[in-house]
């Protein structure tokens, strides 16, 4: 069982995705995402398997939430920096996790 502790040690913050790209080489249909977490973090990639809920052109500028602290992860021939964060819908496909309002970009999640 997770402890508060556990739960401490994440570093989950508040992005905006500014580049989205297509991943044919991933095993399961996924963009690239350029993700922008502001001064004290900057820029980090991730791969998000969010293909059958999201065009491309409707993430741009987008807010969601990410752990920032995990080490990178390799998939196939891209780096993933970050874990993009997510639910399942109906269909057991992803939907992105979005603040209510805007916020800055960087806010740790507490």
């Amino acid at each position: 069982m997770a402890t508060i502790k556990d739960f401490l040690e994440l570093d989950i913050r508040v992005g905006k995705i500014i580049q989205v790209e297509d991943f044919p080489e991933a095993r399961k249909p996924a963009y690239k995402l350029t993700i922008d977490f502001g001064e004290e973090i900057g820029v980090k990639k991730s791969s998000a398997q969010i293909v059958k809920n999201y065009i491309k052109k409707d993430l741009h500028d987008r807010l969601v939430l990410a752990v920032v602290n995990f080490p990178p992860r390799q998939i196939g021939p891209f780096i993933s920096e970050v874990l993009t964060l997510g639910v399942p819908d109906e269909n057991d496909e992803v939907v992105l996790i979005k603040p209510s309002t805007d916020v800055p970009i960087g806010g740790k999640l507490y």
